[in-house]
C-alpha cells in the first residue's frame, strides 16, 4: 500500500544525496531513515552503528532463510 505523504524540500534534498551515496531509490532512502529512527526511538540505548548492524544481520537472515517471518 503507498500513501502520499507531505515532507519538507530539504528533506528531499537530504535524501536524494545520500539516496545516490547508497545506491536507493528516493522512496527506499526515506524508508531507510524512518526504520532506524523508528528503532532509534524504540531501543534510546542503542547505538547508530549496532542499529545498522542488527538491519544488516536481518538481511542476510532472510537471504538465507526466504520466506521465514520473525515474531
Amino acid at each position: 500500500m503507498t500513501t502520499a505523504v507531505r515532507i519538507t524540500d530539504e528533506l528531499v534534498r537530504g535524501a536524494k544525496i545520500f539516496s545516490k551515496i547508497d545506491n536507493r531509490s528516493l522512496t527506499g532512502q526515506i524508508e531507510h531513515w524512518a526504520r532506524i529512527g523508528k528503532c532509534a526511538e524504540e531501543n534510546p540505548d542503542l547505538t547508530y552503528g549496532l542499529i545498522k548492524d542488527m538491519f544488516i544481520g536481518l538481511a542476510e537472515f532472510h537471504i538465507v532463510f526466504p520466506g521465514t517471518i520473525l515474531n
